[in-house]
């Protein structure tokens, strides 16, 4: 299993590890997968890359404001 720790996915997307625990809150917008051991949580490489390219696709279809 490739499982990554919360700083790993932080480096991994280049953002700060409150970026990615406010994704992980029950609810929020645009979720991070993540798995929960107790009270640490974990993510799989592979649903993170899945992830960004969802991000990415969901965004491909905004309007530009100008």
């Amino acid at each position: 299993m490739d499982l990554l720790k919360v700083e790993e996915v932080a480096a991994l997307l280049r953002v700060p590890k409150s970026w990615i625990y406010m994704r992980t809150y029950e609810g929020a917008p645009e979720a991070i997968p993540h798995i929960k051991l107790g009270r640490h949580l974990r993510f799989r490489r592979s649903e993170i890359v899945a992830w960004v390219e969802s991000q990415h696709r969901a965004g491909a279809n905004l309007p530009v404001s100008n």
